[in-house]
């Protein structure tokens, strides 16, 4: 948690009415978009003035999120999202910890405010932007960090079932439905507090796994038919070009979760997706692992990316080709246990 003094410097801030700006990063995932329409429900309860604002459009199956109808896409909505943040006199950044997550115009605008900043996230090394840090790599979830943040304001009377259903969502995604190790005890038992406020725990899993279109399923099909298996280094890797992508007619969010099943397979320790972006003129990589293998590691030494030390992203400007013979080479000179 922040230190106390910051906490109380915080609730000052937040005693009065203000407008606040709250910002997921770039290609906004579940924990993301829970954790900014969360916070933004609470402290409309409490009398702000608030607008979530995300760097690009976020996937069709986080829409039905409760406030994901008013959310302004800066890419989209240029010239009143700049307004917006350039009046916003509180602006809160979830679920990551660096202004470079943005994209360089959304970065600028915010590089340009004179307002305090309030970080919550969860992921290493964070930058010194924030004036506010709630920083913490133990957590599974910014959402379960949201609740934290909101119980230790003393200001739990504005958790409802609608800041609970969003904040219940990032950290079911962000733990893979409970099973990755920063899940705990005490995250059990923030989600069983939801569900006591009467969450719907088995339509948020319908609607977040069981809602996918046709051509997300072909997409997965086609990646795991180009899954290659390398067991001398315990490592999976698979892979979609843009032309298989655009054969498939893909929106947004239809390659999410992909990675993972190249690690459900026995003596796989380490897996990686490489999706090719011509768009944006790169090669996206996700990277998990199992155990003690350091993804995020991984991905900064290799891959100017970062994340955690089980699940992490990169980037590539060389061809799809070159990136995955590159990631080859790597492994021959990576120690994975």
């Amino acid at each position: 948690m922040m230190t106390p003094g910051d906490l109380a410097a915080v609730k000052q801030l937040l005693a009065a009415p203000k407008k606040i700006a709250i910002i997921p990063h770039r290609n906004p995932d579940g924990d993301a978009m829970g954790s900014t329409l969360g916070l933004g429900r609470f402290l409309k309860l409490k009398g702000h003035d608030v607008t979530v604002i995300a760097p690009n459009e976020f996937p069709d199956f986080l829409a039905w999120l409760p406030g994901a109808d008013g959310v302004k896409v800066f890419e989209r909505e240029n010239e009143t999202a700049t307004k917006l943040l350039k009046e916003a006199q509180i602006v809160f950044t979830l679920d990551f910890n660096t202004l470079g997550r943005l994209g360089d115009a959304m970065e600028a605008v915010l590089k340009g405010l004179d307002v305090p900043f309030i970080m919550i996230d969860h992921h290493q090394a964070p930058d010194d932007y924030a004036t506010y840090m709630f920083s913490d790599t133990n957590y599974g979830s910014t959402c379960e960090m949201v609740y934290h943040f909101i119980t230790a304001l003393d200001e739990k009377q504005y958790l409802d079932k609608t800041v609970a259903t969003c904040l219940y969502t990032g950290i079911v995604t962000d733990s893979g439905s409970f099973r990755y190790p920063l899940t705990t005890g005490t995250t059990h038992r923030v989600v069983a507090e939801f569900i006591d406020l009467g969450v719907d725990n088995s339509a948020i899993h319908s609607l977040l796994f069981d809602n996918h279109s046709h051509a997300r399923i072909r997409i997965l099909a086609q990646a795991l038919q180009n899954l290659q298996v390398l067991p001398a280094y315990k490592t999976s890797y698979t892979s979609l070009s843009q032309e298989e992508l655009n054969s498939f007619g893909h929106s947004k969010g239809d390659t999410e979760g992909i990675v993972n099943y190249g690690l459900g397979m026995k003596g796989i320790v380490f897996t990686a997706f490489f999706s090719e972006n011509k768009d944006e003129g790169i090669i996206k990589i996700s990277f998990r692992s199992k155990g003690d293998f350091d993804v995020n590691k991984f991905a900064r030494e290799h891959f100017s990316g970062g994340g955690h030390i089980n699940a992490a992203g990169g980037k590539s400007t060389e061809s799809l080709e070159a990136t995955i013979q590159k990631f080859i080479a790597i492994l021959a000179t990576t120690k994975i246990d």
